[in-house]
C-alpha cells in the first residue's frame, strides 16, 4: 500500500472534526436567537411597526384620523416638492448643518484641553462639569434662552449698560442656531474627547522633530487620528439636529418653520392630515438612514496595508 493511500486513512484532524459534528447540540442555532429575542422583540414593537403603519398612511392622501387606510399611490410624497415644502426641509437641513459646524468649532478646542491640557486629577470633574446641562430638562433650556435673548432680557440689558446697540435675536434664525448648538455641543464634546484621549502623542512629536510647524501637524498628524470621533459626532449632532423640535417651536417663532414642527402640525394641528405628516416623517427617516450609512461607511478608518 502506497503512503497515499495509507495518509488518506489515517487522517486525526478529519476525525476530530467528524467528532466534534457528532456532538454538537442539534438546535445549536437557537442559542443566538433566544439571547436576541428580547431586544428584538421591543425593536419589532416599537421601531419595525410603526413605520411599517407610518408607510402605510403615507400612501393614503388627505387621511384623518377615523378614515380608513386605503393606500392608494404617492401623491403625499409629490406634495413634498411643492416649493413651501421644499424651503422648510431646506431650511431644516441648513439649521442641522449650521449646528454641527458650530458644535465641531466649539467642542474640538474644549475637547482637545479636557484631554491633552488639563490636569489628569481634574478630568473627570470637568467632564462632568461640562456636560451638566444635559441633567435639566431640554424645554427648561429653552426657557432660559428665551429670558436671555427676549428683547428685555439679560443680553440686551448688558449692552444698554455697556453703551451698546441692543440685538433682536428672538424668535429668529440665529436664536434656533444658539438654543440648537448649546443643547447638542455636550454631545460633541463627550465623542471627540473620546478619540482625542486616544491620540498618540509620539506622532506628535515626530512631526515636530521633521520641521512640521503647529497648523501642518494639526491637519496632517491630529485630524486623520481623531476623524473618526470627527465624523461620528458630526453625525449625532447632524441627526438630532435635524429632528429637534423645542429649540425651533420656541425660540424660532412662525419665521423658522422646520420638518419637525411641519410634520406636527399635519398631526395634531388645525390641518389634520396624517397622510402627508407620514410622508414628511419617512423622507425625514430616510435623511438619517442615509446619515447612519454613511457613519458606518466612513467613520473607521480603513488600515493602510
Amino acid at each position: 500500500m502506497s503512503t497515499k493511500n495509507i495518509s488518506s486513512q489515517i487522517n486525526p484532524s478529519g476525525d476530530i472534526t467528524n467528532f466534534e459534528k457528532l456532538n454538537r447540540p442539534a438546535f445549536n442555532f437557537l442559542q443566538p436567537l433566544v439571547l436576541l429575542a428580547p431586544a428584538g422583540i421591543w425593536l419589532i414593537l416599537l421601531l419595525v411597526l410603526p413605520t411599517l403603519i407610518i408607510f402605510q398612511l403615507s400612501l393614503v392622501p388627505n387621511i384623518r384620523p377615523g378614515d380608513v387606510v386605503n393606500p392608494s399611490g404617492l401623491d403625499n410624497y409629490l406634495r413634498i416638492f411643492d416649493p413651501l415644502y421644499l424651503q422648510v426641509i431646506l431650511r431644516s437641513l441648513w439649521l442641522a448643518v449650521g449646528t454641527t459646524a458650530i458644535c465641531l468649532i466649539l467642542g474640538f478646542p474644549v475637547a482637545y484641553w479636557l484631554a491633552q491640557i488639563a490636569p489628569k486629577q481634574w478630568r473627570n470633574l470637568l467632564l462632568l462639569a461640562f456636560v451638566l446641562p444635559l441633567w435639566t430638562s431640554s424645554l427648561l433650556r429653552s426657557y432660559a434662552w428665551i429670558t436671555i435673548l427676549r428683547p428685555t432680557g439679560l443680553l440686551n440689558s448688558i449692552l444698554s449698560n455697556l453703551g451698546l446697540p441692543t440685538l433682536e435675536l428672538l424668535n429668529r434664525i440665529p436664536a434656533v442656531l444658539i438654543g440648537m448648538s448649546y443643547s447638542l455641543l455636550p454631545y460633541m464634546v463627550l465623542i471627540l474627547y473620546a478619540s482625542l484621549e486616544k491620540l498618540d502623542k509620539r506622532l506628535l512629536e515626530a512631526a515636530a522633530d521633521l520641521g512640521a510647524n503647529p497648523v501642518q501637524t494639526f491637519w496632517k498628524v491630529t485630524v486623520p487620528q481623531v476623524l473618526p470621533g470627527i465624523t461620528a459626532g458630526s453625525m449625532l449632532v447632524f441627526i438630532t439636529g435635524l429632528g429637534d423640535f423645542i429649540d425651533p417651536e420656541l425660540l424660532g417663532g412662525a419665521s423658522s418653520m422646520t420638518a419637525a414642527r411641519l410634520v406636527y402640525n399635519q398631526f395634531l394641528g388645525v390641518t389634520q392630515n396624517w397622510g402627508f405628516g407620514s410622508a414628511l416623517s419617512m423622507t425625514l427617516i430616510l435623511a438619517v438612514s442615509v446619515a447612519i450609512a454613511f457613519l458606518i461607511k466612513f467613520g473607521e478608518p480603513t488600515p493602510n496595508r
